[in-house]
């Protein structure tokens, strides 16, 4: 099923590219209708052109397979594509002021030097 709709969105996707380079922008217009062309290219065309209608269909189609996508991708619970690696169990975090923080020692860190060990003291020449 998600196979389906993944070709039938790559399809539309080369289709909503090639219409959308296939049609002349409204710039090119412009000329015309200062030089003296009609006065539908300045005020717009107001009837819509197949190729326009057929950008529209394919939006349309474009994101109704994007949402389709999207909900069963949400959706899935197949297995792992890593079978031998487990998830992380759930720890319980702290939310700070929630009253359930706990007293545990923060990590120590080795790059500085303990209390306990004395710190090499530079030679004197």
């Amino acid at each position: 099923m998600t196979a389906i709709f993944v070709i039938v969105h790559i399809v539309v996707c080369i289709a909503l590219i090639m219409i959308v380079l296939l049609q002349t922008g409204k710039g090119a217009d412009m000329g015309a209708a200062f030089g003296g062309g009609s006065s539908q290219t300045l005020f717009g065309n107001t009837g819509a052109t197949f190729l326009g209608k057929l950008t529209t269909g394919v939006a349309i189609v474009f994101m109704l397979t994007s949402l389709s996508l999207a909900y069963l991708s949400s959706r899935q619970t197949g297995s792992s594509v890593m079978p031998d690696v487990k998830p992380p169990a759930a720890t319980e975090q702290s939310v700070p002021g929630s009253g359930t923080e706990s007293a545990a020692p923060a990590p120590e860190n080795s790059s500085q030097p303990s209390s306990e060990t004395p710190a090499a003291e530079p030679a004197k020449e």
